[in-house]
């Protein structure tokens, strides 16, 4: 069943963190069941789960010292809850994680503030692979695209006559445009016309390429990435997603509705926008 599950977020083309760990975090479930003598999925009631959240409440850390931190909890309610979800979908028996969990979560780990943004653009060189650098943050926080969609992306996805970046290969399969500011659209269409074509070896459909011609690949980003923080001298520990963190908290601020920025991000519950109400008034500006 687990690696049923797997294939399933896999299918749905999930994050590779939660491909691996949301099966693990089952499977501690599970061994817990079958401790207390439930063996079908049937006898998982409401009050089962409860017991179970209260164990975890509990439970030791097994990497830090002390409890779990309210952010595992609720991860390992994420993950039970897409467990379900897989259940219902593939026609088997489920049960519901109908909880709530006290105390707010803090997710985000690391936000750029405006300042920080500006000096990771400072720092992109003016040849090839600088108008490349520039590209992928105006696609990371610009259109605040998650880290598969911007490595799924093809040259034809950027819309320019709509000023739009198609998002083909969402969570979920998602489908969905996101519009592109005027300074945004500048820094792809000079990545596009001219630094992709000398990187192009061979007819090739990715918007972001290597040296040799190929995909650019989620370790190559993020060592661009880091490549910049070190020149813009940013001591932070922050990848990728941090820069669609980043454009979410700086839209709050400037006082977008929070259904719009749902939108944006392509959340499919307000639920999942409302972290960033969390840390709106801390130094982001």
């Amino acid at each position: 069943m687990e690696t049923a599950f797997q294939k399933w977020l896999r299918t749905l083309n999930f994050e590779q963190t939660t491909i691996n760990y949301n099966p693990v975090r089952v499977r501690e479930f599970f061994y817990w069941l079958e401790k207390h003598g439930i063996k079908a999925i049937t006898e998982i009631t409401k009050p089962v789960v409860l017991k179970y959240f209260d164990y975890l409440k509990e439970r030791k850390n097994q990497t830090k010292n002390g409890k779990l931190s309210k952010n595992t909890l609720r991860t390992h309610q994420q993950s039970l809850r897409r467990f379900t979800r897989y259940l219902r979908e593939t026609g088997q028996d489920s049960f519901e994680v109908d909880i709530q969990l006290q105390g707010s979560a803090r997710s985000i780990k690391t936000i750029f503030s405006k300042e920080e943004i500006k000096s990771l653009q400072m720092a992109c060189d003016s040849d090839v692979l600088g108008m490349r650098d520039k590209a992928m943050l105006a696609v990371y926080y610009g259109c605040g695209l998650r880290r598969n969609e911007g490595l799924n992306l093809d040259a034809d996805d950027i819309l320019f006559n709509k000023n739009l970046v198609y998002v083909r290969k969402g969570k979920n399969y998602r489908e969905r445009y996101v519009p592109m500011t005027e300074g945004v659209k500048e820094e792809l269409q000079n990545y596009v016309d001219y630094a992709r074509p000398t990187l192009m070896k061979s007819p090739v459909k990715a918007l972001f390429l290597t040296v040799k011609g190929n995909r650019l690949g989620s370790n190559g980003m993020a060592e661009r990435l880091q490549s910049l923080k070190d020149k813009a001298d940013i001591n932070k520990e922050a990848g990728l997603h941090a820069l669609r963190h980043s454009i979410a908290t700086h839209l709050l601020q400037s006082g977008m509705e929070l259904d719009k920025i749902k939108r944006f991000l392509g959340h499919s519950s307000l639920e999942s926008t409302q972290i960033y109400t969390h840390i709106k008034n801390e130094q982001c500006e």
